[in-house]
């Protein structure tokens, strides 16, 4: 009698067996999808499970090519059993089980009094000083007599028209000025008028101060997976190291920036040092032959309008590069109005978001290195100045200074002429 290998037979019958399951399995898939959506709900799982009882499906497999439920699968089968497959009744539209908030309107309206901004600070609120999260808002509808999930609590938000929203800084509070839209006109009248002279109109303001040292800084950058840049868990302000102060000038016609990086305090003196520098490294390059240097300014901090400090620095400038200075102030509460906000900083902080600013080097390098597609290019120095704070301005220093107030609101627009 031969001898036959049954390890190899054994092997090719499991290896036939496994590609025709493979075969059934795609045309299942197949069959599933070109069948499915043109049958009712009863057609639909009696022919699944026909496929379970008859082609060796798992009611696993079955639920995943067709899409159908486990339990609506095992009820298919139970049709077949009972002969009840070819019955032509199925369930009217509308019918099974209703959702609880179809049940019960008044869950809606109880969910929705809990979202009105007056519940805000009621004694009678559940949710008087918790946030409003889904596990919050099911537990203050339990307390109500109304047994929902959070999950539950999520679909009716969704159906309500609500969404999860963060803070959005839009209003300006009391601080708003009536003359507000009439500042901003005669703002953009005078810059057009000043860069079609081809004289130089600047944009100031100091940004936000940076910590310098292995500190986490806001954004993401593209590191390999799992391989995070690691920082210090708390900001522990290293007395040693002063933060970085970057006042920054921006050249409105010529869309070029500069930023005095400062290791000391944001003083008045400071600013003033920094339009310097960026009059001696470009705008002279420019604007050589200019009568006049206008500059747009926020009201408030070592440039603001109510500054004598301010003034003084400016005079000694104007008497420096022998040209009159113009000056206009935004009015408080609107500084996002400024160019240089976004037309620089902005972009700044793009440049360095998740990169700890570990060195004032770093901080030049990645200031310097912003660039834009529509042509922004940045220039950046460290200035280790020391600068004083609390200087006081006596009177007699501040009548001598060569002020000329504009008719238009002489408290934010003035001009100062050389001596």
């Amino acid at each position: 009698m031969p001898h036959i290998n049954r390890n190899k037979s054994e092997g090719s019958k499991k290896s036939r067996k496994k590609s025709n399951q493979e075969l059934t399995r795609g045309e299942h898939q197949k069959r599933y999808d070109l069948l499915l959506p043109s049958l009712n709900e009863k057609q639909r799982r009696v022919l699944v499970a026909t496929d379970v009882m008859t082609h060796g499906l798992t009611v696993s497999k079955a639920s995943h090519y067709s899409g159908l439920s486990r339990n609506t699968i095992y009820k298919g089968m139970a049709d077949v059993k009972n002969g009840d497959a070819s019955s032509l009744r199925i369930r009217e539209v509308g019918g099974g089980r209703k959702k609880k908030t179809d049940q019960n309107l008044r869950i809606r309206v109880e969910l929705e009094k809990l979202l009105e901004p007056n519940t805000r600070g009621e004694p009678t609120s559940p949710l008087r000083w918790t946030t409003k999260s889904l596990r919050n808002l099911s537990d203050a509808m339990k307390l109500k007599g109304f047994e929902i999930g959070k999950n539950i609590v999520a679909s009716i938000l969704h159906e309500l028209g609500y969404s999860l929203q963060s803070n959005r800084k839009k209003n300006e509070g009391k601080k708003d000025h009536p003359d507000r839209d009439r500042q901003f006109q005669y703002i953009n009248k005078l810059s057009g008028k000043k860069i079609s002279q081809k004289e130089p109109v600047i944009s100031v303001d100091t940004k936000k101060k940076e910590l310098i040292g292995n500190y986490k800084n806001a954004g993401r950058e593209w590191m390999p997976k799992g391989k995070p840049e690691e920082v210090l868990v708390h900001d522990f302000i290293d007395p040693e190291i002063p933060k970085a102060v970057p006042y920054g000038i921006y050249d409105i016609d010529k869309n070029l920036g500069y930023v005095n990086v400062g290791t000391d305090h944001d003083t008045s003196e400071f600013a003033v040092e920094s339009i310097r520098r960026w009059w001696n490294q470009l705008g002279k390059r420019f604007y050589k032959n200019s009568k006049t240097l206008t500059i747009f300014a926020d009201s408030g901090g070592s440039n603001g309008y109510r500054v004598k400090l301010w003034k003084v620095c400016l005079q000694k400038l104007a008497n420096e590069i022998k040209k009159e200075i113009i000056v206009c102030h935004f009015p408080s509460g609107t500084s996002k109005w400024n160019k240089i906000e976004h037309r620089l900083f902005s972009y700044i902080t793009k440049t360095w978001r998740g990169r700890p600013l570990v060195s004032y080097k770093v901080v030049v390098s990645l200031i310097g290195s912003t660039k834009t597609k529509n042509g922004l290019k940045v220039t950046a120095k460290l200035d280790k100045r020391k600068y004083k704070t609390g200087i006081k301005v006596s009177d007699e220093t501040f009548k001598s200074l060569n002020i000329n107030q504009h008719r238009f609101h002489p408290e934010w627009n003035y001009s100062i002429t050389p001596s």
